[in-house]
């Protein structure tokens, strides 16, 4: 198939997906949500397919979903706003259920649900100098897919969410436990293949009811009961009209997304280069 806002392609028993609006810094708009879940269907209908990887073109894996497509919609309350978060939830959650071992492969920014998508993996690889982060408190949003804390620790969860910290270095994600690996600049897509090619030579049943075991471990210890109440959280959260959102999206509306970044920065002695 051809797609507009993703490739893919299979090398061997490997797919890759790539997410590819690079001059946005692959932000996930409709389209994209619709094409990823797309090739997650044929991926997971492909017995040829054994591992995924997940990419992104350019210099970001992801900065997280699209805030231009979101600050032109008009919602109101929760009824307008839960059909389209349990559909950015669902797409994320899909990297983690899908029954095939899912590796993200990021480098430059990878934040908000660009983020989360890359935690819902089952591994992640990471290029030296990648930042990650969930801003999203920083202008008044929540956060989607609520994996940090089933990852970290809640002292780090806490302190990365509740700052809205961008600036996260892979070193650190790595030592905290968000990630596996942290490579060379520009070797995090040859690694993530190189650990699919590994999973790939299994018999692929096993590798599946292995994964479903771990998946169940924390369905039993709560996370799918505790991810459905972040969701709703979530949902309360984007429809508040707090001051810090209402701001945001008039700076949006009337200068631009970078400019309102920028403001946004501004409020934390940051300077904003509209990167999300």
């Amino acid at each position: 198939m051809t797609y507009e806002t993703v490739t893919f392609e299979a090398r061997d028993a490997v797919g890759v997906l790539t997410l590819n609006r690079p001059k946005l810094l692959n932000a996930i708009d409709t389209k994209m949500v619709q094409e990823i879940n797309a090739v997650l269907d044929a991926v997971a209908a492909d017995d040829d397919i054994r591992v995924l990887v997940l990419a992104g073109a350019g210099r970001a894996f992801c900065a997280g979903f699209d805030l231009k497509e979101s600050a032109g919609k008009e919602r109101k309350g929760p009824v307008d706003w839960r059909p389209e978060l349990e559909r950015d939830f669902n797409l994320i959650m899909r990297f983690w259920h899908l029954r095939k071992p899912t590796i993200s492969a990021v480098h430059g920014y990878c934040l908000a649900g660009g983020c989360e998508m890359a935690l819902a993996c089952d591994i992640t690889i990471a290029a030296e100098g990648t930042m990650f982060g969930e801003p999203e408190l920083r202008f008044g949003s929540g956060m989607i897919a609520l994996l940090m804390p089933w990852l970290t620790g809640p002292k780090q969860a806490k302190e990365l969410l509740l700052t809205g910290n961008d600036r996260v270095p892979a070193d650190r994600a790595l030592a905290i436990g968000l990630i596996n690996k942290v490579v060379a600049e520009g070797e995090h897509l040859d690694a993530a293949l190189a650990m699919a090619r590994q999973i790939a030579v299994m018999f692929p049943e096993t590798v599946a009811l292995t994964k479903m075991a771990i998946n169940r471990t924390y369905e039993i210890m709560g996370m799918g009961a505790a991810l459905d109440m972040g969701l709703d959280i979530d949902v309360e959260i984007e429809s508040l009209e707090t001051p810090e959102r209402l701001k945001f999206q008039d700076i949006s509306k009337r200068e631009g997304l970078k400019a309102a970044i920028a403001w946004r920065d501004s409020r934390f002695g940051e300077s904003g280069d509209g990167k999300e």
